[in-house]
């Protein structure tokens, strides 16, 4: 099962343009029945689907021997969304059956503990262009959130994200541990504060997965800077929602994903 899919990107450099082809990891949908019905959907990179289910339900305390279940594929796309039944006998369920997820299993993806694939469809009309940005600024808010990373300079171990309206003002800045975690306190910050219209460009300094893509949605914001890499998924939503995605944006470089007419090349 392939884990990478090529797509067409925009790489720019202090003094060059380039189409280029870019490997991009695989971000697919894995749902997760038990006795056939839904448990959870997990985002993943397709492939050791099997052993991830029997790592997940032995750290969720659900089952924690391997004769005790049997794993059956029931549903697989060409888009690599996936259902798997587990068949476990009733009276061979841990605990964590019973219980709500723990954040074990969830810290790191937003969208995991959706019950079932349909809960990942989000609706409205795409974003509206907003043109000619400029590339320069994009540099200067990125270095303007790296010097506000108070957290990640004593430990080293926190990720940020900080929200700019049109004219490149900061309009909030948040760390936590979790990526998610820090889209999800500034999008707050803005909502409290009643300036979340506001909201033009999101810099998030890890990578972007769907997750964070679809929050940039709700929240209306057109532009998406990320210190690293996009998931496959990340960039198709993009696309489809009207939002300007650039990865890979460090050391006067970017690599824009889709809508590229967003910015003044």
């Amino acid at each position: 099962m392939k884990q990478t899919h090529i797509y067409q990107s925009l790489k720019l450099s202090e003094n060059s343009l380039e189409k280029v082809d870019d490997t991009l990891v695989v971000e697919a949908p894995l749902q997760i029945n038990i006795n056939k019905e839904s448990y959870t959907v997990v985002m993943r990179t397709p492939g050791n689907d099997e052993e991830l289910v029997r790592g997940l339900l032995y750290a969720e305390d659900i089952c924690k021997r391997k004769n005790d279940l049997k794993i059956t594929v029931t549903k697989e796309e060409k888009d690599y969304s996936t259902v798997i039944n587990v068949n476990i006998p009733y009276g061979k369920l841990g605990k964590g059956y019973m219980n709500k997820r723990t954040l074990l299993s969830v810290s790191s993806c937003g969208i995991c503990g959706k019950k079932e694939l349909n809960d990942l469809k989000v609706e409205g009309k795409p974003l509206k262009p907003l043109l000619n940005q400029s590339v320069e600024s994009v540099y200067n808010m990125l270095l303007k959130m790296n010097n506000l990373q108070k957290t990640f300079k004593v430990t080293g171990g926190s990720h940020a994200c900080a929200i700019f309206n049109s004219n490149q003002e900061l309009l909030t800045i948040k760390e936590d541990i979790g990526r998610h975690n820090a889209v999800d306190k500034c999008v707050g910050d803005l909502i409290a504060k009643e300036v979340l219209k506001h909201g033009t460009y999101m810099i998030v300094s890890g990578r972007v997965s769907y997750e964070i893509v679809s929050k940039a949605f709700f929240a209306k914001i057109p532009i998406i800077i990320a210190v690293s890499a996009c998931s496959s998924l990340a960039v198709d939503f993009a696309k489809e929602f009207g939002i300007c995605l650039i990865g890979f944006t460090r050391n006067q470089k970017m690599t824009i994903y889709s809508n590229p007419q967003y910015l003044n090349l």
